[in-house]
């Protein structure tokens, strides 16, 4: 019965933890990419799970024009390559997913 107990109270404290995060960044879930128009620079945010610990990642320049051609979105991966293949911890595979996808 305490077990059960502990483990009810651990989930509890880890969806606390979750929605703090969520509320920061003003995000509803993992991997849920947002617009933030407001932010003085980035143009989209993410909250992430990585080890275990939600991370908030910032990525795309605001006002920027990209997606425009093939040929732009072949020069930024061939460009961010390595930084893409990082995966969901890197600001590049993020802004390759959202702001390059075509």
């Amino acid at each position: 019965m305490k077990r059960k107990r502990k483990l009810k109270m651990a989930t509890e404290n880890k969806k606390q933890k979750y929605a703090n995060a969520f509320k920061r960044a003003g995000v509803s879930n993992f991997d849920k990419p947002k617009a933030t128009p407001g932010h003085k620079t980035k143009s989209h945010i993410v909250v992430t799970k990585i080890d275990g610990k939600p991370r908030t990642i910032r990525f795309g320049e605001q006002g920027a024009e990209t997606n425009r051609s093939a040929e732009q979105r072949k020069r930024f991966r061939s460009r961010h390559q390595k930084n893409i293949a990082r995966g969901k911890e890197s600001a590049a595979y993020w802004a390759n997913r959202v702001k390059w996808k075509g």
